[in-house]
């Protein structure tokens, strides 16, 4: 199938569009953003509660006295019902938001704003808070097996902070946003690290150990991408654990001693050239000897044989010539 016959919401997705567009059946997801909700001074409702029950108590006792007296007490005992209505109504309006806390509100189940400033406040009555917090939070993942760039299985892990930014979608757009960052931070996290190798990466590419800040900032941006759907952002992401894996982590030992073998020695080569070049300099302008190419053959091997052996070399007196 090309991606001419595929659904538009596949070709998208093909062509590398952003994440989170329905492929297949036809998605329905909540649209909804954050709005301030209605609220005032805490300390007003409860003054009134306080009134209105002092209200109460003097309506009843004033019916009470009325009815001794055999006489109807009519307003009174109105009043004093009435007064506790208030009184509950002012009750059932006050609610308390604590710092780096919210409160995001349903009226008879429509959502009907959020509440971000701290303190004793008093909102419409018969709403419903939900306390989301908007503090800044972390974890780390799980420790993932998975191949990097070149197929070697790695172990991998990363601690993420992040925190609500939108506490609508937070709510209501998923199901559970605290499981929903985890498990989106995991799959970004094992999709960074396929797209790099451990170590030993060609010119231009960026390996997993070798470029951590490059890394993170990669996994950072996948995962602020995929949890942008929830009000999500995230703050940081690091690598916290990387390792080859058990089956292969000795081979990668010996290949990186071997490396660092190669490498010792091109410099131990590189110096001792450079020594029997300074070597032959000094004796050609002292006029200490004079050495045909020959000579100079031998003399070369010599020295590099010495500076470049990895054992006490044992030196031999020659007493005869080159040329017997």
């Amino acid at each position: 199938m090309s991606e001419q016959d595929l659904p538009r919401d596949a070709q998208e997705t093909v062509g590398g569009e952003p994440a989170g567009v329905p492929v297949g059946h036809e998605g329905t997801r909540v649209e909804i953003e954050e709005t301030a909700a209605w609220s005032a001074n805490g300390f007003i409702p409860l003054v009134l509660a306080v009134v209105f029950v002092i209200g109460a108590l003097r309506s009843f006792i004033e019916g009470g006295t009325l009815s001794d007296a055999g006489q109807d007490p009519g307003v009174w005992g109105v009043l004093g019902a009435l007064q506790i209505v208030l009184f509950g109504l002012a009750v059932v309006s006050i609610t308390i938001v604590s710092p780096g806390d919210t409160r995001v509100l349903q009226f008879f189940g429509r959502y009907i704003g959020t509440v971000r400033s701290p303190g004793l406040k008093m909102v419409l009555p018969f709403a419903r808070g939900r306390r989301v917090s908007v503090r800044v939070r972390n974890f780390e993942t799980n420790e993932l097996k998975v191949n990097d760039a070149d197929g070697n299985p790695v172990n991998i892990a990363a601690i993420v902070v992040w925190q609500v930014a939108d506490t609508a979608k937070a709510v209501f757009a998923v199901e559970d946003y605290r499981e929903f960052v985890r498990v989106q931070a995991e799959a970004a996290l094992r999709h960074v690290a396929t797209t790099h190798p451990y170590d030993n990466a060609a010119p231009g590419e960026e390996s997993l150990r070798g470029s951590t800040d490059v890394v993170a900032a990669e996994l950072a941006a996948e995962v602020a991408d995929r949890i942008a759907i929830a009000g999500l952002e995230v703050v940081e992401a690091r690598i916290s654990s990387l390792a080859y894996a058990p089956e292969i982590a000795h081979a990668m030992l010996q290949r990186q001693q071997a490396a660092a073998v190669i490498a010792a020695r091109e410099k131990i080569v590189e110096g001792a050239v450079s020594m029997v070049q300074g070597a032959l300099r000094q004796l050609e302008a002292d006029d200490v000897v004079e050495m045909d190419e020959e000579r100079k053959a031998a003399m070369v091997s010599n020295l590099l044989v010495v500076l470049c052996s990895s054992s006490q070399a044992t030196p031999v007196v020659n007493t005869g010539t080159l040329y017997n």
